[in-house]
């Protein structure tokens, strides 16, 4: 038997008290009523009659479409270029032309791409301000495949189509149009001609004579001491044996000897294309008239050389 305590009747009567301060439950009206007994469970009994829901309004069906009204005109925005949702519809719109034009044309006769008249294309640069957009480097040489294909028709028989469509590809002031002048010689019969090799430059005089050669007013034995580099100075008129036609005047300055030689060697050849054009294929495959573009390596920080480094030494 629990035994109570005076505090436990205490707090026993203050929280009767607190229960009825607090506003009463609202009571909500008991709508079933279940009869159970320990065999049976009946149904249950319904208080109050409940409502009926109101019945459906009667909803009508859709008007069918009309298709042929979308026929003439379209429920949405159609975009003229068919290229529109694509990252470069410009540049697609012109790939498409160029295609159109090279499969119409596809069976005209062609010539081979040395004989086919040379074009200036646009660059990069230039055809992306054409088109306005930033077209990628493998897509720009794509279309100039196809550009060259197209210039590859027999130039007399070249449609008018094909030929405008080209135009739009050209740089402005075609650069192949404005030949340079073939140079002459003097009225004293000199032809002058410049050559670089490395940090030399030459200037040579080249005129019809007994085989007299000076190089900054001196012979050849006094500026080149070396067997080799005499040869490799006078190479041009040794190959095509001209040696004992014409008279060399040269001035040469910078760079090292061997520097100066080679560059006398370019000169004398390209001067002696002005009196001989003719010679040029002997000139060509003597390597002649070829010009070497290579340098002497910088040297960088930290190095000895350009590539040597200092040497490493553990203690």
């Amino acid at each position: 038997m629990a035994r109570y305590t005076p505090n436990g009747i205490a707090s026993a009567m203050q929280s009767l008290r607190l229960c009825s301060s607090l506003p009463s439950r609202p009571s909500f009206p008991v709508l079933h009523q279940t009869v159970r007994n320990y065999a049976t469970e009946t149904q249950p009994e319904t208080l109050e009659q409940q409502p009926l829901p109101p019945a459906p309004e009667q909803v009508s069906a859709a008007p069918p479409i009309n298709f042929d009204l979308f026929r003439l005109q379209p429920a949405r925005i159609i975009p003229a270029s068919p290229s529109y949702f694509s990252g470069n519809p410009r540049f697609i719109d012109h790939v498409l032309r160029l295609e159109a034009l090279q499969l119409k044309h596809a069976g005209l006769p062609t010539v081979s791409a040395g004989e086919a008249p040379r074009m200036a294309w646009f660059k990069l640069a230039q055809f992306r301000d054409f088109v306005g957009e930033a077209v990628p480097v493998k897509k720009y040489k794509s279309l100039l495949k196809i550009l060259q294909q197209l210039n590859r028709i027999e130039p007399a028989i070249v449609p008018s189509e094909v030929r405008v469509a080209l135009q739009d590809f050209l740089r402005p002031g075609n650069p192949y149009a404005a030949q340079n002048a073939p140079r002459t010689v003097d009225e004293n019969g000199r032809a002058r001609a410049k050559g670089k090799r490395k940090e030399s430059t030459a200037v040579v005089q080249l005129v019809e004579g007994e085989g007299e050669v000076l190089v900054n007013g001196k012979g050849m034995v006094e500026v080149f001491q070396r067997l080799h580099d005499r040869e490799s100075a006078l190479w041009a008129l040794r190959c095509t044996q001209r040696l004992d036609k014409y008279n060399v005047w040269a001035t040469v300055h910078g760079g090292g000897v061997t520097g100066q030689a080679e560059a006398i060697t370019l000169a004398i050849a390209r001067a002696l294309l002005i009196h001989e054009p003719a010679l040029k294929p002997i000139l060509r495959k003597a390597g002649a008239i070829t010009v070497d573009a290579r340098r002497v390596e910088r040297k960088k920080p930290g190095h000895v050389k350009a590539r040597k480094m200092p040497t490493w030494v553990k203690r």
